[in-house]
Protein backbone atom coordinates (compact mmCIF):
# COMPACT_ATOMS: atom_id res chain seq x y z
CA UNK A 1 0.00 0.00 0.00
CA UNK A 2 1.39 3.34 -0.48
CA UNK A 3 2.59 5.68 2.03
CA UNK A 4 1.59 8.57 2.78
CA UNK A 5 4.49 10.80 3.67
CA UNK A 6 4.34 13.05 6.92
CA UNK A 7 6.79 16.04 7.43
CA UNK A 8 7.90 17.51 10.72
CA UNK A 9 8.73 21.06 9.89
CA UNK A 10 12.45 22.05 10.04
CA UNK A 11 14.74 25.23 9.91
CA UNK A 12 17.46 25.78 6.96
CA UNK A 13 19.54 23.94 9.10
CA UNK A 14 18.19 21.15 10.45
CA UNK A 15 18.63 17.56 9.48
CA UNK A 16 16.88 15.26 6.94
CA UNK A 17 13.16 14.87 7.43
CA UNK A 18 12.29 11.72 9.04
CA UNK A 19 9.32 9.94 7.10
CA UNK A 20 6.79 7.83 8.80
CA UNK A 21 5.44 4.67 7.94
CA UNK A 22 2.80 1.68 7.80
CA UNK A 23 4.32 -1.54 8.80
CA UNK A 24 4.80 -3.80 5.49
CA UNK A 25 3.56 -6.94 7.66
CA UNK A 26 0.45 -5.98 8.93
CA UNK A 27 -0.23 -2.59 8.49
CA UNK A 28 -0.01 -1.03 11.53
CA UNK A 29 1.36 2.88 12.31
CA UNK A 30 5.14 2.67 13.21
CA UNK A 31 6.57 5.86 15.25
CA UNK A 32 10.10 7.22 13.51
CA UNK A 33 12.81 4.92 14.59
CA UNK A 34 10.84 2.09 15.30
CA UNK A 35 13.13 -1.10 15.13
CA UNK A 36 9.93 -3.62 15.45
CA UNK A 37 5.76 -2.87 14.84
CA UNK A 38 4.30 -3.04 18.06
CA UNK A 39 1.24 -4.67 16.32
CA UNK A 40 2.95 -8.09 15.20
CA UNK A 41 6.55 -7.45 16.13
CA UNK A 42 7.97 -7.37 12.74
CA UNK A 43 11.51 -5.77 12.19
CA UNK A 44 11.34 -2.64 10.12
CA UNK A 45 13.68 -0.66 8.23
CA UNK A 46 15.55 2.07 9.10
CA UNK A 47 13.66 5.28 8.78
CA UNK A 48 12.84 7.12 5.02
CA UNK A 49 14.14 10.53 4.21
CA UNK A 50 11.90 12.08 1.99
CA UNK A 51 10.53 15.45 1.52
CA UNK A 52 6.71 14.69 0.98
CA UNK A 53 3.78 16.44 -0.72
CA UNK A 54 0.72 17.05 1.39
CA UNK A 55 -1.99 14.65 0.99
CA UNK A 56 -4.74 15.18 -1.75
CA UNK A 57 -8.49 15.52 -0.05
CA UNK A 58 -11.73 14.69 -1.93
CA UNK A 59 -15.39 14.94 -1.75
CA UNK A 60 -18.00 12.15 -3.15
CA UNK A 61 -20.44 14.23 -4.67
CA UNK A 62 -23.13 11.39 -4.14
CA UNK A 63 -22.86 10.81 -0.50
CA UNK A 64 -20.80 13.94 0.97
CA UNK A 65 -18.08 11.56 2.23
CA UNK A 66 -14.72 13.50 2.52
CA UNK A 67 -11.13 11.55 2.71
CA UNK A 68 -7.64 12.54 2.41
CA UNK A 69 -5.49 10.55 0.23
CA UNK A 70 -1.92 9.88 -0.64
CA UNK A 71 -0.89 12.76 -2.79
CA UNK A 72 0.89 10.54 -5.56
CA UNK A 73 -2.78 9.00 -6.38
CA UNK A 74 -4.23 10.46 -9.33
CA UNK A 75 -8.30 8.82 -9.29
CA UNK A 76 -10.47 7.87 -5.94
CA UNK A 77 -13.71 5.58 -6.11
CA UNK A 78 -15.93 6.18 -2.62
CA UNK A 79 -15.34 3.90 -0.07
CA UNK A 80 -18.65 4.40 1.57
CA UNK A 81 -20.86 4.89 -1.68
CA UNK A 82 -18.61 3.16 -4.75
CA UNK A 83 -19.20 5.95 -6.76
CA UNK A 84 -16.91 7.54 -9.04
CA UNK A 85 -17.75 11.39 -8.58
CA UNK A 86 -15.48 12.85 -6.53
CA UNK A 87 -14.34 15.91 -6.84
CA UNK A 88 -10.73 17.51 -5.24
CA UNK A 89 -10.93 20.42 -2.30
CA UNK A 90 -8.56 22.66 -0.04
CA UNK A 91 -8.99 21.81 3.19
CA UNK A 92 -7.79 24.90 4.22
CA UNK A 93 -11.38 26.72 2.64
CA UNK A 94 -12.97 24.32 5.52
CA UNK A 95 -11.86 25.63 8.97
CA UNK A 96 -12.33 22.40 10.16
CA UNK A 97 -11.15 20.99 13.68
CA UNK A 98 -8.00 18.98 13.53
CA UNK A 99 -7.86 15.65 14.63
CA UNK A 100 -6.94 15.18 18.62
CA UNK A 101 -6.80 11.65 19.04
CA UNK A 102 -6.68 8.00 17.33
CA UNK A 103 -6.65 4.36 17.34
CA UNK A 104 -4.43 2.57 14.75
CA UNK A 105 -5.30 -0.25 13.14
CA UNK A 106 -4.62 -3.67 14.60
CA UNK A 107 -6.16 -5.73 11.73
CA UNK A 108 -3.96 -6.38 8.91
CA UNK A 109 -5.61 -5.87 5.32
CA UNK A 110 -5.30 -9.82 4.45
CA UNK A 111 -6.92 -10.38 8.02
CA UNK A 112 -9.90 -8.30 7.25
CA UNK A 113 -10.27 -10.01 4.26
CA UNK A 114 -10.05 -12.87 5.41
CA UNK A 115 -12.55 -11.78 8.04
CA UNK A 116 -14.83 -10.82 5.05
CA UNK A 117 -15.09 -14.48 3.06
CA UNK A 118 -15.68 -15.65 6.87
CA UNK A 119 -18.70 -13.18 7.30
CA UNK A 120 -19.84 -13.70 3.69
CA UNK A 121 -19.93 -18.08 3.99
CA UNK A 122 -22.34 -17.47 7.80
CA UNK A 123 -26.28 -18.50 6.61
CA UNK A 124 -24.44 -19.06 3.04
CA UNK A 125 -27.41 -21.76 2.33
CA UNK A 126 -29.71 -18.31 1.70
CA UNK A 127 -27.37 -16.48 -0.23
CA UNK A 128 -26.51 -16.72 -4.13
CA UNK A 129 -25.14 -19.37 -5.17
CA UNK A 130 -22.05 -16.93 -7.28
CA UNK A 131 -21.84 -14.71 -4.28
CA UNK A 132 -18.50 -16.20 -2.77
CA UNK A 133 -17.35 -15.82 -6.64
CA UNK A 134 -17.46 -12.03 -6.97
CA UNK A 135 -14.70 -9.78 -7.76
CA UNK A 136 -14.77 -7.70 -4.61
CA UNK A 137 -11.65 -8.08 -2.83
CA UNK A 138 -9.55 -5.13 -4.75
CA UNK A 139 -12.66 -2.77 -3.24
CA UNK A 140 -11.64 -3.56 0.73
CA UNK A 141 -10.46 -0.50 1.93
CA UNK A 142 -8.91 0.69 5.75
CA UNK A 143 -10.17 4.15 6.68
CA UNK A 144 -9.45 6.14 9.85
CA UNK A 145 -13.34 7.11 9.94
CA UNK A 146 -13.97 10.64 12.50
CA UNK A 147 -15.57 10.21 15.58
CA UNK A 148 -17.01 13.01 18.12
CA UNK A 149 -16.65 11.84 21.94
CA UNK A 150 -18.79 13.57 24.33
CA UNK A 151 -18.75 13.72 28.14
CA UNK A 152 -21.08 16.10 30.57
CA UNK A 153 -22.54 16.25 33.53
CA UNK A 154 -25.99 15.27 33.71
CA UNK A 155 -28.57 16.66 36.79
CA UNK A 156 -31.74 15.50 36.88
CA UNK A 157 -34.83 15.54 39.23
CA UNK A 158 -37.50 12.79 39.27
CA UNK A 159 -40.49 11.52 40.39
CA UNK A 160 -42.34 8.14 40.23
CA UNK A 161 -44.92 5.85 42.04
CA UNK A 162 -43.02 3.25 44.19
CA UNK A 163 -44.22 -0.21 44.54
CA UNK A 164 -43.43 -2.96 47.25
CA UNK A 165 -44.37 -6.13 47.34
CA UNK A 166 -46.13 -8.03 50.32
CA UNK A 167 -48.17 -11.45 50.57
CA UNK A 168 -51.36 -12.47 51.62
CA UNK A 169 -52.92 -16.43 52.08
CA UNK A 170 -56.13 -16.65 49.99
CA UNK A 171 -58.51 -19.62 50.84
CA UNK A 172 -60.63 -20.51 48.25
CA UNK A 173 -62.92 -23.73 46.85
CA UNK A 174 -62.76 -26.39 43.93
CA UNK A 175 -63.64 -29.54 42.61
CA UNK A 176 -61.37 -32.56 42.56
CA UNK A 177 -62.90 -36.26 41.71
CA UNK A 178 -66.95 -34.48 41.82
CA UNK A 179 -66.49 -32.88 45.39
CA UNK A 180 -65.86 -29.52 46.38
CA UNK A 181 -62.27 -28.87 48.66
CA UNK A 182 -61.20 -26.12 49.95
CA UNK A 183 -57.73 -24.35 49.39
CA UNK A 184 -55.53 -22.10 50.11
CA UNK A 185 -52.96 -20.07 47.94
CA UNK A 186 -50.12 -17.22 48.17
CA UNK A 187 -51.39 -13.75 46.57
CA UNK A 188 -48.85 -10.92 46.07
CA UNK A 189 -50.10 -7.56 46.48
CA UNK A 190 -48.10 -3.83 45.71
CA UNK A 191 -48.52 -1.40 48.39
CA UNK A 192 -47.75 2.01 46.39
CA UNK A 193 -46.82 5.46 47.21
CA UNK A 194 -45.54 8.28 46.01
CA UNK A 195 -41.68 9.58 46.05
CA UNK A 196 -39.40 12.13 44.40
CA UNK A 197 -35.89 13.13 44.57
CA UNK A 198 -32.34 14.33 42.62
CA UNK A 199 -29.93 12.07 40.81
CA UNK A 200 -26.60 13.29 38.88
CA UNK A 201 -24.18 11.15 36.90
CA UNK A 202 -21.40 12.00 35.07
CA UNK A 203 -21.26 10.17 31.53
CA UNK A 204 -18.35 10.03 28.76
CA UNK A 205 -17.14 7.77 25.93
CA UNK A 206 -20.25 7.86 23.77
CA UNK A 207 -19.42 7.90 20.20
CA UNK A 208 -21.04 9.54 17.32
CA UNK A 209 -19.98 9.27 13.93
CA UNK A 210 -18.67 12.26 11.85
CA UNK A 211 -19.29 10.68 8.45
CA UNK A 212 -22.28 11.05 6.42
CA UNK A 213 -20.90 7.82 4.66
CA UNK A 214 -21.32 5.77 7.90
CA UNK A 215 -24.63 6.67 9.28
CA UNK A 216 -24.85 6.27 13.06
CA UNK A 217 -26.81 2.90 13.12
CA UNK A 218 -24.46 1.37 11.25
CA UNK A 219 -21.45 2.47 13.38
CA UNK A 220 -23.02 0.56 16.16
CA UNK A 221 -23.00 -1.67 14.69
CA UNK A 222 -19.73 -2.54 15.06
CA UNK A 223 -19.24 -1.10 17.91
CA UNK A 224 -17.44 -0.80 20.96
CA UNK A 225 -13.93 0.43 20.05
CA UNK A 226 -11.22 0.19 23.31
CA UNK A 227 -10.73 3.90 24.02
CA UNK A 228 -7.94 2.85 26.28
CA UNK A 229 -5.89 2.53 23.26
CA UNK A 230 -6.41 6.03 22.19
CA UNK A 231 -3.17 8.17 21.48
CA UNK A 232 -2.79 11.81 20.66
CA UNK A 233 -3.19 12.35 17.17
CA UNK A 234 -0.01 12.62 14.62
CA UNK A 235 -0.40 12.59 11.11
CA UNK A 236 2.11 9.04 10.65
CA UNK A 237 -0.51 7.55 11.90
CA UNK A 238 -1.97 8.14 8.65
CA UNK A 239 0.62 6.98 6.74
CA UNK A 240 -0.40 4.47 4.16
CA UNK A 241 -4.16 4.72 5.04
CA UNK A 242 -7.69 6.79 3.93
CA UNK A 243 -8.64 9.47 6.35
CA UNK A 244 -11.36 10.79 5.95
CA UNK A 245 -12.65 14.58 7.08
CA UNK A 246 -15.45 14.96 9.52
CA UNK A 247 -18.67 15.78 7.45
CA UNK A 248 -21.03 16.31 10.63
CA UNK A 249 -20.77 19.36 12.66
CA UNK A 250 -20.01 18.49 16.30
CA UNK A 251 -23.47 20.26 17.23
CA UNK A 252 -25.20 17.83 15.16
CA UNK A 253 -23.36 15.13 16.80
CA UNK A 254 -23.93 16.88 20.55
CA UNK A 255 -27.98 16.30 20.01
CA UNK A 256 -27.31 12.64 19.25
CA UNK A 257 -25.05 12.37 22.03
CA UNK A 258 -27.32 13.79 24.46
CA UNK A 259 -30.41 11.68 23.15
CA UNK A 260 -28.54 8.68 24.42
CA UNK A 261 -27.27 10.02 27.85
CA UNK A 262 -30.40 11.33 28.23
CA UNK A 263 -31.49 7.68 28.22
CA UNK A 264 -28.89 6.38 30.39
CA UNK A 265 -29.81 9.33 32.75
CA UNK A 266 -33.35 7.68 32.95
CA UNK A 267 -31.95 4.31 33.07
CA UNK A 268 -29.99 5.19 36.00
CA UNK A 269 -32.65 6.58 38.10
CA UNK A 270 -34.88 3.37 37.27
CA UNK A 271 -32.10 1.43 38.55
CA UNK A 272 -31.78 4.12 41.58
CA UNK A 273 -34.94 3.93 42.83
CA UNK A 274 -36.17 1.84 45.77
CA UNK A 275 -38.63 -0.71 46.21
CA UNK A 276 -40.13 -4.10 43.69
CA UNK A 277 -41.07 -1.91 40.91
CA UNK A 278 -42.33 1.38 39.94
CA UNK A 279 -44.90 3.15 37.23
CA UNK A 280 -45.33 6.89 36.34
CA UNK A 281 -41.36 7.27 36.54
CA UNK A 282 -40.63 11.22 35.31
CA UNK A 283 -37.01 12.44 34.75
CA UNK A 284 -36.04 15.73 34.15
CA UNK A 285 -32.72 16.33 32.78
CA UNK A 286 -30.14 18.98 32.01
CA UNK A 287 -26.56 18.95 30.81
CA UNK A 288 -23.22 20.90 31.61
CA UNK A 289 -19.69 20.56 31.42
CA UNK A 290 -20.12 19.09 28.08
CA UNK A 291 -16.77 18.27 26.63
CA UNK A 292 -16.17 16.71 22.93
CA UNK A 293 -13.04 15.11 21.18
CA UNK A 294 -12.74 14.08 17.75
CA UNK A 295 -11.35 11.05 17.18
CA UNK A 296 -10.19 8.76 14.26
CA UNK A 297 -11.26 5.19 14.25
CA UNK A 298 -9.79 2.47 12.19
CA UNK A 299 -12.72 0.83 9.72
CA UNK A 300 -12.27 -1.46 6.82
CA UNK A 301 -14.96 -0.72 4.44
CA UNK A 302 -15.98 -2.93 1.21
CA UNK A 303 -18.86 -1.86 -0.83
CA UNK A 304 -20.03 -3.40 -3.54
CA UNK A 305 -22.86 -4.39 -6.08
CA UNK A 306 -24.66 -7.53 -6.75
CA UNK A 307 -28.18 -7.63 -8.74
CA UNK A 308 -28.00 -3.79 -9.43
CA UNK A 309 -28.08 -3.39 -5.98
CA UNK A 310 -25.51 -1.63 -3.16
CA UNK A 311 -24.43 -3.92 -0.41
CA UNK A 312 -21.96 -2.86 2.23
CA UNK A 313 -19.48 -4.91 4.26
CA UNK A 314 -17.84 -3.21 7.64
CA UNK A 315 -14.98 -4.29 9.96
CA UNK A 316 -13.75 -2.52 13.40
CA UNK A 317 -9.87 -2.41 12.48
CA UNK A 318 -9.46 -2.41 15.81
CA UNK A 319 -11.34 -5.42 17.53
CA UNK A 320 -12.15 -7.18 14.35
CA UNK A 321 -15.83 -6.99 14.84
CA UNK A 322 -17.97 -7.66 11.53
CA UNK A 323 -21.29 -6.41 10.02
CA UNK A 324 -23.03 -5.34 6.96
CA UNK A 325 -25.50 -6.30 4.82
CA UNK A 326 -25.70 -9.65 1.74
CA UNK A 327 -28.15 -9.97 -0.71
CA UNK A 328 -30.72 -13.26 -0.69
CA UNK A 329 -31.67 -15.60 -2.70
CA UNK A 330 -35.19 -15.33 -3.76
CA UNK A 331 -35.60 -19.10 -4.50
CA UNK A 332 -33.73 -19.91 -1.59
CA UNK A 333 -36.02 -18.35 0.59
CA UNK A 334 -39.37 -19.09 -1.25
CA UNK A 335 -38.31 -22.29 -0.15
CA UNK A 336 -37.71 -22.11 2.90
CA UNK A 337 -41.26 -20.41 3.43
CA UNK A 338 -43.00 -23.05 1.63
CA UNK A 339 -41.33 -25.87 3.70
CA UNK A 340 -41.86 -23.55 6.92
CA UNK A 341 -45.94 -23.92 6.18
CA UNK A 342 -46.16 -27.17 5.05
CA UNK A 343 -44.23 -28.16 8.22
CA UNK A 344 -46.66 -25.87 10.38
CA UNK A 345 -49.68 -27.46 8.20
CA UNK A 346 -48.90 -30.80 9.39
CA UNK A 347 -48.66 -30.23 13.20
CA UNK A 348 -51.82 -28.46 12.47
CA UNK A 349 -53.27 -31.65 11.11
CA UNK A 350 -51.66 -34.00 13.30
CA UNK A 351 -53.02 -31.98 16.79
CA UNK A 352 -56.66 -32.45 15.16
CA UNK A 353 -56.12 -36.08 14.52
CA UNK A 354 -55.00 -36.50 18.38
Amino acid sequence: MTELAHVEPTREDASPVVRARACPACGSPVEPYDKYCVACGTAQPGPAIAEAAPPKHFRCENCGAEVSIDPDQRSYTCAFCDSHYVVEFSPAETGRQAPEFVIGFAIAPDAAFQRFRQWLGRNGWFRPGDLRAAQIAEKLKGVYIPFWSFSTLARSTWSASIGEYWYRTETYTATENGKTVTKTRTVRETEWWSLSGGHHEYYRGYLVSGSRGLRQRDAERIKPFHLAALRRYEPYYLAGWLAEEYSVERDVALETSLQVFRQMERDAVAAFLPGDTYSDLRVETQFSDVGSDLILLPVYLLTYRYGNRLYRFLLNGQTGKAAGDKPLSGWRVGIAVAAALALGGLVWLLTRLL
